[in-house]
């Protein structure tokens, strides 16, 4: 199954991703309209999507990835894990983790597939990351059952400010990486049924064409699994809450010398089996 956010409403994506249909006409109301409320009742609407006859050629209207937003639009908790996957903290001269460092990227920062990607400041770098969205609420969960609290899989970038995320003394992560538009995600989320093998999806960057940063998730230093496992141990994860996993080695902010994101910059993140976002970069000074 593949569920969207079209203006603010659940959406169902058909099979070749060329149409769509509104959650709640197509359900007689019975789920929806907001995805808030879908992701409440994931379980009954899963048994629901399993059993309905949807005719997407008949009840569809074609698909726009730029009317889509991010699948979840509006999580209770949204986290973040930081250098988890070992060449990117080597590549930022830090040691490997031994737990998930974890942060958030505030709501407000959420967008869609494809737009424009406003830059603050000259110091804005590429973060190409798997997102997961949680079904079920998750309270002390295994590695062994997390699978069974996900919802779905998208594509996501954590775009970053890098200057206001390490002023110090203290870093100022979450806000270094919430300005607007700095969490797009989509272009819809994917069950985890629907992909090959979910703990190995090819994750890929490209800024203007150019492969920045090319890895798989089977590389992550903690798992989808681990992570849902350690966030939940501490509190209850919530249904459409949303998790960044963390980034593959490749960004800018580590090269010598250190590359960002200037306007014109088109930038593009491919999940495989789940989709691409695209961010045409614009300057706000």
């Amino acid at each position: 199954m593949r569920l969207a956010t079209r203006h603010g409403r659940a959406v169902l994506v058909s099979p070749d991703a060329a149409s769509l249909v509104d959650v709640a006409e197509v359900s007689g109301g019975r789920f929806g309209p907001s995805p808030r409320s879908v992701y409440d009742v994931w379980d009954a609407f899963v048994d629901w999507e399993r059993n309905a006859s949807i005719d997407f050629a008949a009840a569809g209207t074609p698909l726009a990835l730029a009317e889509l937003g991010a699948p979840s639009p509006d999580p209770r908790q949204v986290f973040a894990i930081g250098l988890n996957y070992r060449d990117h903290a080597d590549e930022s001269g830090l040691d490997h983790p031994t737990s998930p460092p974890t942060f958030t990227k505030f709501v407000g920062s959420f967008a869609g597939p494809v737009g424009e990607l406003v830059l603050p400041a000259a110091t804005v770098d590429w973060e190409a990351e798997l997102v997961v969205v949680l079904g079920r609420r998750a309270e002390r969960v295994t590695a062994a059952e997390a699978w069974t609290h996900v919802a779905g899989l998208t594509a996501g970038q954590d775009y970053s400010e890098r200057a206001l995320q390490l002023t110090g003394p203290a870093p100022q992560f979450s806000l270094g990486k919430s300005f607007p538009g700095f969490a797009p995600q989509g272009p819809w989320l994917v069950t985890p049924d629907e992909v090959a093998d979910p703990d190995d999806l090819p994750v890929e960057c490209r800024v203007n064409g150019e492969v920045v940063q090319r890895s798989s998730t089977k590389q992550l230093i903690f798992s989808v699994p681990h992570i849902i496992e350690h966030l939940s141990a501490v509190l209850p994860l919530l249904p459409g809450d949303v998790v960044y996993t963390g980034t593959p080695a490749g960004v800018g902010g580590t090269r010598t010398p250190p590359r960002f994101l200037r306007e014109g910059d088109v930038v593009e993140t491919s999940i495989g089996g789940i989709g691409d976002l695209r961010q045409v970069c614009v300057d706000s000074r």
